[in-house]
């Protein structure tokens, strides 16, 4: 028997939208993918598989209704059907697109399958999932992603995602579309790249978080990711709105409606385009993943269920001129510093979650590897001067044309966090975050996303003890915010890691992802890199390597 999550047969009804498939550019160095025709075009999903079943998901397109069969395979000729859902439908007018959702069950644990949706005698896309192991695991592959901007350029990263072979699990940590209109964030080159989001307006029902959701399935890079492997999956902030928090998010203005509403539609939303299970309330809190002996996952919420309003400079306590040298300045930070950005009730992920990661490091105490995968840089990053290393030109111009950046730029004579919204401005809970994961079982290896960086980070407490280390992934296409600095012989990434002797590396530049390979000896995390996002034809790097292995004193790292 399988167990239906969603049947939500009419998503947009019968008032014929229509969503075409995404129109590639010209002159790409390799063959360009073809788009989805006839009821598939959104392709096919697997997710949040456990030891015995996954999440199977699909898109019909022009649904009529007739009959409807999932089956799951241990072969791509479906020669040998383990599981099958078969359904019998009959609408009175037909539905422009609806989504489809089972759990396939009484699978067998690390075994790879194959899937696929027949409607009406026509097949979908094969799709390739995989159960998670039980018991002893030798080896286990993962992919680590986060933030796909659709109209900042062409998803190569996804497609370099999908050519990695024996693939177990694809985590994605957040920031799968976003939700600004047309002429919104990073859609400079959108019309020449012909990558125009729909709906042109920015999202707030839930017909306008489906439409966008629907377009990023048209998009052949990503349902080739989706259809490599199954995928664990947990947003960030732009899957409702920029920089969310329990109550609101910036990017939530006044006659945009209820905010809980808002938050409703696109989880909703959410649920419906994507292979998740779906917990009571559409939020939950952390999920996790038992790879067997090998390794727990847990995989945070961090924006709607517990977190404080992010901080930003306007409690600052001095002028952003003010002399850095000066010891009653000096002072006044460090006060800011330790009652405002230090306060002890701030909160990101909320004592409730912390208990539940706890408890699942605890009982994994046996095992190797405690992973968590978060939305936000965990690490302490401290701003490098910028009055010291920017170009006096730059300067000048940027004093006269940008009064915010000028105020940053300023401010960065000061020791100040880099960024608010990331741990740096929740400190008091990442001290209990650490305790909690020493309590369990002593350290930890963290995954985060959302900055559209590289990081290696180490993990060190107030004390000074390394609780572990962490990987920071780039981008899919979303900008860095260092991007569009014209500082010809500036690297800011040199300045960063010059600054903090916490950040092993870190790159502003490069879109990708990173493989992350697990064995009971050590974990080896590669940042993976494609040459270009403006157009298909793309050429794939590696930006470094790096090694994790448990020594004498804990975990020690060393790159390859």
């Amino acid at each position: 028997m399988s167990i239906r999550i969603t049947r939500r047969g009419a998503l947009f009804g019968a008032s014929g939208l229509a969503f075409a498939a995404a129109a590639c550019s010209s002159g790409p160095r390799r063959p360009e993918p073809e788009p989805q025709t006839g009821p598939f075009r959104h392709g096919v999903a697997s997710g949040e598989p456990d030891q015995s079943s996954v999440v199977l998901w699909t898109a019909i397109t022009d649904d009529a209704g007739g009959e409807y069969v999932f089956q799951v395979a241990t072969d791509e000729g479906f020669e040998n059907i383990v599981f099958e859902d078969r359904e019998e439908r009959t609408y009175v007018t037909s539905n422009a697109i609806s989504t489809f959702k089972v759990i396939a069950t009484g699978l067998e644990p690390a075994t790879t399958y194959f899937y696929r949706m027949l409607f009406n005698g026509i097949s979908s896309p094969v799709g390739r999932t995989r159960t998670l192991p039980a018991g002893a695991v030798d080896r286990f592959n993962m992919a680590v992603c986060s933030c796909s901007n659709y109209p900042a350029g062409y998803f190569n990263a996804y497609r370099e995602l999908a050519n990695t072979p024996d693939l177990d699990l694809v985590l994605h940590l957040g920031d799968y579309l976003y939700e600004y209109s047309a002429d919104g964030y990073a859609s400079e080159e959108a019309e020449r790249m012909d990558r125009v989001v729909d709906p042109r307006h920015e999202l707030i029902s839930y017909g306008d978080y489906a439409r966008r959701h629907a377009l990023y399935k048209t998009d052949p890079d990503l349902q080739a990711a989706h259809a490599a492997a199954p995928w664990l999956m947990m947003w960030d902030d732009h899957e409702v709105a920029n920089d969310a928090w329990a109550t609101g998010a910036e990017n939530h203005n006044e006659g945009e409606g209820s905010y809980d509403e808002r938050v409703y539609n696109a989880m909703l939303a959410y649920h419906d385009w994507n292979p998740t299970r779906e917990p009571g309330d559409q939020i939950g809190m952390a999920r996790i993943a038992e790879i067997g002996d090998l390794a727990t996952l847990a995989v945070t919420e961090s924006r709607h269920v517990a977190r404080d309003q992010p901080m930003d400079f306007s409690t600052f306590p001095i002028p952003d001129d003010a002399d850095p040298d000066d010891p009653a300045n000096q002072q006044a930070i460090a006060d800011w510093r330790a009652n405002e950005v230090g306060r002890e009730d701030r909160e990101m992920l909320g004592a409730a979650q912390i208990a539940q990661i706890a408890d699942a490091f605890r009982a994994a105490a046996g095992k190797p590897w405690r992973l968590l995968g978060g939305q936000v840089v965990m690490g302490r990053v401290e701003t490098p001067d910028m009055i010291e290393a920017l170009p006096g030109w730059l300067k000048f111009i940027v004093s006269r044309s940008d009064e915010l950046a000028w105020g940053y730029i300023q401010r960065s004579q000061f020791d100040i966090p880099y960024n608010l919204d990331a741990w740096d401005g929740y400190v008091a809970e990442r001290e209990r975050l650490y305790d909690a994961v020493r309590d369990a079982g002593g350290d930890m290896i963290a995954f985060a996303g959302d900055s559209h960086n590289f990081w290696t980070n180490q993990l060190m407490d107030d004390e000074g003890h390394r609780i572990g280390y962490e990987f920071g992934t780039t981008s899919i296409t979303s900008p860095s915010p260092f991007e569009r600095v014209p500082a010809p012989g500036v690297s800011f990434s040199r300045l960063i890691e010059e600054k903090n002797p916490d950040v092993l590396r870190h790159n502003d530049r490069d879109k990708g992802f990173i493989r992350v390979t697990l064995t009971p000896d050590a974990m080896e995390a590669e940042f993976v890199t494609v040459s270009t996002i403006r157009r298909r034809g793309y050429t794939a790097g590696s930006d470094s390597r790096w090694r994790v292995t448990r020594g004498p004193n804990g975990l020690e790292i060393d790159t390859i």
